[in-house]
């Protein structure tokens, strides 16, 4: 929708009939709910594409059984939004592409993308693990990825647990979750910095030898690097938000997991390799994903100037 030139930017969801994208769902209608935004479904039959000589390529067209599926799928969810969320706005979008593609094409950087995972489970469904990984290295915008299981009615992001490393990928991630926690009453960030040094060695025959890590260095620096990133970000919009800080000699998404053991949203920045590896999401942010169990928001890596 545009008015007076400005996009309205709206909270966007993949289903497929899933668990998974049920819990997605659950939580996508209530964030829509919350910011007053509307929710697109988007359900995506995943069509192979046709080459021909003359016609180039082209979508090889759904049966009218696989049609009539997504159709139910769609209605469906949007039966179950008006159930758990009445006052939101819902529209029903049929796509031929894959999942990653229909929901990359059809979002903004001012959107929200949701979708759900099984992390490294067994079991798949349309929406699986890779097709988050895929969203969150290439989306312009946040993609929240909620775990299944996840509770039907989702709770506020009260607690928000945020990843920083002293990049301009966790900068952005750190004035998201504050700007998040502020939008509701008594929200808190909990600012998780590791300064955990991977060795080339086994670190047990370095301490035989007489070595030991600066750990009182390592940690000033820790607690200077936060200080310095908290007075960057925050600002007047943010400023009845609780902060706490966690500085962690743990790996860095074991110390973001371990802190969100009750927190509502973690929030990490990505870190891909770049346009040419696009597909291929910083390390700790993948491990983040696979192993939280709560909703994950990665912010985009290179987002688009806000006109």
């Amino acid at each position: 929708m545009v008015e007076d030139g400005t996009v309205t930017p709206k909270v966007m969801v993949g289903v497929d009939g899933s668990p998974t994208a049920s819990a997605a769902l659950a939580w996508a209608a209530a964030e829509a709910d919350r910011r007053g935004w509307p929710l697109h479904a988007v359900c995506a039959l995943a069509m192979p594409l046709v080459a021909s000589m003359y016609a180039g390529s082209t979508r090889f067209p759904p049966s009218e059984e696989i049609t009539a599926q997504g159709h139910r799928v769609l209605g469906e969810a949007s039966e179950r939004v008006r159930e758990l969320r009445p006052g939101v706005q819902v529209e029903e979008v049929l796509a031929l592409e894959d999942p990653a593609a229909a929901l990359l094409r059809r979002s903004g950087p001012e959107d929200l993308l949701v979708v759900g995972s099984r992390g490294l489970g067994a079991a798949r469904s349309a929406l699986d693990s890779s097709v988050s990984v895929r969203l969150a290295a290439r989306a312009e915008c946040p993609v929240v990825v909620v775990p299944v299981p996840e509770a039907a009615e989702p709770t506020e992001p009260h607690r928000i647990v945020v990843g920083v490393d002293g990049s301009e990928y966790s900068r952005r991630a750190l004035d998201f979750a504050l700007r998040e926690a502020a939008r509701v009453e008594g929200g808190s960030v909990v600012v998780v910095h590791s300064w955990w040094v991977q060795l080339p060695f086994d670190p047990g025959s370095l301490v035989g030898g007489g070595w030991a890590p600066p750990s009182e260095e390592l940690d000033e620096r820790s607690r200077k690097m936060v200080a310095e990133m908290l007075e960057q970000v925050s600002g007047g919009e943010t400023e009845g938000v609780e902060v706490s800080v966690v500085r962690s000699e743990r790996p860095p998404a074991e110390a973001v997991v371990e802190a969100a053991d009750d927190a509502d949203l973690i929030v990490v920045g990505s870190r891909g390799r770049g346009s040419v590896r696009g597909l291929l999401l910083g390390s700790v942010s993948q491990s983040v994903l696979h192993s939280a169990t709560v909703p994950v928001a990665v912010l985009p890596k290179d987002p688009r100037p806000r006109g």
